[in-house]
């Protein structure tokens, strides 16, 4: 029951940041985006890609928790993770599979 394509979401804002946690508006751009998913960070400074996952700790349309998100539709959501300090507007992140 895999998506044939990987959900994406592109960072619009970040607007609270920690050394473990962001909150952030983003437009998913790909795929079906879920609470839970691990993704990894395409930076728009250039093409590094940041190892370090980060978890969609939870998604919120129009003072709404939901489980999930598609495309065009932009939500706000909270991302953890060590790498969470490298998120910058314009960054796209990619769902990755882990434990494989």
């Amino acid at each position: 029951m895999a998506d044939s394509t990987a959900g994406k979401l592109q960072i619009y804002e970040v607007e609270e940041s920690t050394a473990t946690a962001a909150t952030c508006i983003v437009r998913c751009v790909a795929g079906v985006v879920r609470t839970g998913q691990h993704f990894s960070i395409d930076s728009n400074a250039g093409s590094n890609m940041i190892a370090a996952p980060v978890i969609l700790d939870w998604i919120n349309r129009y003072e709404r928790l939901v489980d999930f998100i598609d495309p065009p539709h932009s939500a706000k959501v909270q991302l953890s993770g060590e790498a969470v300090g490298t998120l910058e507007r314009g960054a796209t992140l990619t769902a990755v599979t882990v434990g494989e």
